[in-house]
């Protein structure tokens, strides 16, 4: 199987064009030979990247690596690659992948499940970030300063240069991120806290969208989700929670504690609600026990959070009892207006306003009694 599998490693000879016209097969001869060598140098930086060439089928690989074919095959889904057959396109780093997953569950490190989950996760997050890359950062950077240049013959050495920096500063981030999640982990009280946690969560939602996507230009609405994305994830971060996902005109974002969600909606909505060219923002707040995996949220007090945000007046932030009651249980918002307004002492210390609205009932929570949260002072 493996002696006969056919070598896709570089691209075929050019076929002979038996045309009547000359000039039909001069432009036939040109058009091929600038695919051949597009294809040429796209695989010139994908050795580059990948540190190594092509010389190995999936069955060859698996074979090389120890694993079974379908063990290599299910990591290889998991990470987000397709199926291939038996084309030689794996490298000897590919080879190493797999002896790494395989060696970690053989040696009792992970569970084969664990292995897949790590192999998926780190697949998901990656392929964002590399088309993320390409798209918003190579594409501009690629563009030939001179004319007659293509793209192509500009990325190779610009990969070259950038790909050692690139890579240093993911393993840093990386590890970065990884400190600070083992950091949540050691503090947990118990295992069970690592997987369900009482956590603060957040949605912030632009208005309108749909009713942009009509309007504006793609370039223009593309401008503009970016900079909803970034200003989110800045004050997020800076705020001290955690930004588990966007979803185009939706953030998701966590906390530990309600002090710290209740400033992150507070700051998205002043921050965002500054920006002339930026439409109106709901947000919405919840507090209580979340299931975390794989880097998301599940669970009712994420379902609930998503609710709020929907019935919440525009430019506000609305959060449900839960996490009135932690907000008040840390001092950082009095019971009732009218305490605050008896006990002057107090009212100062006080951080957070919050307003009771009617109660009302929601779809698979039962009756809900929302607060709108605004700054004392």
């Amino acid at each position: 199987m493996a002696e006969g599998d056919p070598d896709t490693s570089a691209p075929g000879p050019a076929a002979d064009a038996d045309t009547d016209s000359d000039t039909g097969a001069d432009a036939g001869a040109e058009h091929t030979n600038g695919t051949v060598d597009a294809e040429n140098i796209a695989l010139r930086i994908e050795e580059l990247i990948l540190g190594a060439e092509r010389q190995y089928t999936p069955f060859q690989a698996a074979r090389a690596a120890g694993v079974s074919m379908d063990l290599a095959s299910r990591f290889w889904r998991a990470m987000g690659f397709p199926d291939i057959g038996q084309a030689r396109v794996l490298t000897e780093s590919d080879v190493l992948a797999l002896r790494r997953l395989a060696g970690l569950v053989e040696a009792g490190l992970l569970s084969e499940s664990m292995a897949i989950q790590v192999a998926r996760s780190t697949g998901q997050t990656t392929a964002r970030l590399a088309d993320w890359q390409i798209d918003s950062f190579l594409e501009g950077l690629t563009e030939p300063p001179e004319p007659g240049m293509t793209r192509s013959e500009v990325t190779y050495p610009l990969v070259e240069l950038l790909l050692p920096e690139l890579e240093e500063f993911l393993i840093y981030v990386w590890r970065r991120q990884l400190a600070a999640a083992s950091g949540r982990v050691v503090q947990a009280q118990d295992d069970a806290e690592m997987v369900d946690r009482r956590l603060a969560v957040g949605f912030a939602d632009l208005v309108g969208f749909t009713r942009l996507t009509r309007r504006l230009e793609e370039e223009q609405l593309g401008e503009l989700v970016e900079a909803f994305e970034t200003t989110a994830a800045d004050q997020v971060a800076a705020q001290g929670g955690r930004l588990i996902k966007t979803l185009g005109d939706e953030v998701l974002f966590a906390a530990d504690d309600a002090g710290t969600a209740a400033d992150i909606g507070l700051r998205l909505v002043e921050t965002l609600g500054d920006d002339p060219m930026m439409p109106e923002l709901r947000v919405g707040i919840a507090f209580g026990t979340v299931t975390t995996r794989m880097g998301d949220v599940f669970g009712n007090t994420v379902n609930l959070a998503s609710r709020l945000t929907s019935i919440a007046p525009k430019n506000m932030v609305l959060v449900d009892g839960a996490l009135r009651d932690e907000l008040t249980a840390a001092g950082l918002a009095p019971q009732s207006e009218k305490a605050a307004d008896t006990d002057e002492g107090r009212a100062a210390a006080y951080r957070f306003a919050l307003q009771p609205l009617y109660q009302r009932p929601v779809r698979g929570l039962g009756i809900v009694e929302p607060w709108l949260l605004a700054r004392r002072g």
